[in-house]
């Protein structure tokens, strides 16, 4: 059965948010709206809006956030590292950040300022971790805070145990859900969500789900950050290198029956990965039987309103 058939009749049985990227440049910030506008028109529970690290590279972050809280009435949710900066240049972000009318953060500690693979330190005088992070939030406002979670383990994590264990300290200090890193095997997931339960979490965990737009550049970027690309997702991309519609198909029918294959494991919420990009995302949520609302092109529902 196709994920479309199965999804028909099946409209907003699940929830979802959307993360994008601040756009850098001039010319890619009309291509960024677009998504906004046409993604917004689904009514996700609230989109994100990933961080620089460092107070240099906030300003794009920043510019996007405020756009989304003037312009929109999308739930929008910043993300916030802590690495190249002290605790109070952190504090004074999150209250920049929260006079603009953000009322949620996604809470990080980031990559290691020399990039991913390198070690990582605190910086002297700053936050020591995501957990941390969480704890300065609550200190600082009433904040919804979402942090990650990693079903095959952050790279830099000896093993699951020691990273289930800062998912917890990040869920006792306050944390009200999880995002996961992307992954596409489900009993990975599966088990993951089980250690994570048996350790004492009740947090929600929010599958991430990345629809693929390009397959080498996938790789490579799962490489990177510790995710894994199992043979049956290279498999439906055989044959394909040359067929750009073919490709596109494929990557909607794979994300699709990923979230229907975890609906039917009782998972209901789903954060996607959209990578500024719209028309993947729509074909994905067209096989889901999810619809947009006419009514609210560049606007999320009055339920969502905070």
């Amino acid at each position: 059965m196709s994920a479309n058939n199965e999804a028909r009749g099946n409209n907003r049985a699940i929830g979802f948010s959307f993360e994008f990227f601040p756009p850098k440049k001039p010319e890619a910030e009309a291509s960024w709206w677009r998504s906004v506008q046409a993604l917004s028109a689904y009514s996700p529970e609230f989109v994100s809006v990933t961080y620089g690290a460092g107070a240099t590279s906030q300003a794009p972050t920043y510019a996007a956030v405020k756009r989304l809280v003037d312009e929109t009435d999308l739930v929008t949710a910043s993300h916030l590292t802590v690495v190249k900066a002290t605790s109070g240049e952190v504090d004074d972000v999150i209250r920049r950040f929260r006079d603009a009318g953000i009322r949620r953060f996604v809470a990080l500690r980031g990559d290691p300022p020399g990039g991913i693979g390198t070690a990582y330190s605190p910086h002297p005088g700053g936050y020591s971790n995501a957990a941390a992070l969480v704890s300065a939030l609550k200190t600082i406002g009433d904040f919804d805070i979402s942090v990650s979670a990693y079903p095959e383990k952050h790279p830099e994590s000896a093993d699951r145990t020691g990273d289930i264990a800062m998912l917890k300290a990040k869920a006792d200090n306050g944390a009200d859900r999880a995002l996961t890193q992307f992954f596409f095997d489900n009993d990975v997931f599966e088990d993951y969500l089980n250690d994570v339960r048996r350790a004492g979490i009740t947090i929600p965990v929010v599958p991430g789900i990345m629809p693929i737009q390009n397959i080498k550049q996938l790789k490579n970027f799962a490489a990177r950050c510790g995710a894994n690309v199992p043979a049956f997702v290279d498999s439906r991309f055989e044959g394909l290198d040359d067929d750009l519609p073919g490709q596109f198909e494929a990557a909607a029918d794979l994300a699709a029956e990923q979230v229907l294959d975890l609906q039917r494991r009782g998972l209901s919420e789903f954060h996607f990965y959209t990578m500024n990009r719209s028309k993947l995302q729509i074909a994905v949520l067209d096989r889901l039987g999810i619809m947009p609302d006419d009514t609210q092109i560049g606007a999320a529902p009055e339920r969502l309103r905070a």
